[in-house]
């Protein structure tokens, strides 16, 4: 998949919030993208403008496309999309306890998909509906199948509709905050499966996460997004261990750490900006505190660290390296 200067707006009352400015990232067969940054800085936006679900007024799409394979997703209307969606694109969405229908069995919301987008009969649907539960970890699947959401717990709902995402063989899984709703124990179970899932059927997956933790464990490739805008994008090694950007490596200091007991964890202060009017410059610099004043007025072009690793800040310009240099000196 290849999203490509996506830009999506939502109209309201007080104006036009600027959601998503200028998003670029591309996803490779079988590899795990995490986009992480802080509430409201339009990561979920993306996702659902990858899967068509932004709905349209209030929201707009305003430029940019997403190309998943041959197809552009940005250009079709809903009668096209919904022979994507679920087939070949599936999503988990944040919390698993409003996801599934409680009028409805699970075996009835797993079925489901399966006969809407496949010529299987009910016998087959129910088959492959066990098939996926045992995949996903859940204990005696054919007595599951009868039961409804209130009977499971809340690990076993998230496992739930991780089968629906896949019941299809999607080639792209899109999960938004899979594990915000959970504990940690089950979170680490959560985490596990999707490891394994990959492993057995090759799957890519998009985490959408505001959680390091999460994204330490089965990312690839990061990518930092603030203000509807990716900043940094690079493999997990060059995030964790050499980040550029003030705000990624604001993110690293705000975790706790293991081996830092007594300290004080360091908060990025302040607040994001007004998306309403976004600034012209780097929508960081008012919290950043290595800011110059080229940061107020124009953004940052962007800068290759490495043919995995970009960033826009200005800090990475030769000139204001040539610059930090001389003052070491």
């Amino acid at each position: 998949m290849s999203v490509d200067n996506l830009h999506v707006s939502f109209k309201t009352y007080g104006g036009s919030v600027q959601a998503v400015r200028g998003v670029s990232f591309d996803l490779r067969k079988g590899e795990t993208l995490a986009i992480v940054g802080e509430s409201g800085c339009g990561k979920s936006v993306t996702s659902n403008a990858i899967m068509g679900l932004i709905p349209q007024p209030p929201g707009n799409i305003s430029d940019g496309k997403v190309m998943f394979k041959d197809l552009e997703l940005t250009k079709m209307n809903k009668k096209q999309l919904r022979k994507v969606q679920g087939v070949d694109i599936s999503m988990i969405f944040q919390d698993p306890m409003t996801a599934l229908n409680p009028t409805l069995t699970i075996g009835e919301q797993l079925m489901e998909g399966v006969r809407t987008h496949t010529n299987s009969s009910k016998a087959e649907a129910k088959e492959k509906a066990i098939a996926m539960l045992r995949l996903v970890g859940i204990p005696n699947p054919q007595e599951r199948l009868k039961q409804f959401p209130h009977q499971f717990s809340g690990g076993m709902r998230q496992r739930i509709v991780i089968a629906i995402a896949l019941i299809c063989e999607p080639e792209l899984l899109i999960a938004d905050e899979p594990t915000t709703a959970l504990d940690v124990t089950i979170q680490a179970q959560i985490l596990e499966l999707f490891e394994e899932i990959q492993i057995k059927t090759g799957v890519s997956i998009v985490l959408i996460t505001h959680d390091l933790g999460v994204v330490a464990k089965i990312a690839d490739r990061i990518a930092v997004m603030y203000a509807g805008k990716i900043i940094e994008i690079g493999t997990k090694r060059e995030i964790f261990y050499t980040p550029q950007h003030p705000y990624t490596q604001g993110l690293l200091n705000s975790v706790p750490r293991l081996d830092l007991v007594g300290e004080e964890l360091q908060p990025i202060e302040g607040t994001p900006p007004d998306l309403f009017a976004p600034p012209k410059g780097c929508p960081f610099t008012a919290r950043c505190p290595f800011a110059m004043e080229v940061c107020d007025h124009v953004h940052p072009e962007t800068t290759n660290k490495s043919f995995t690793h970009r960033v826009d800040c200005w800090l990475q310009d030769e000139r204001a390296q040539a610059m930090l240099t001389t003052t070491q000196k």
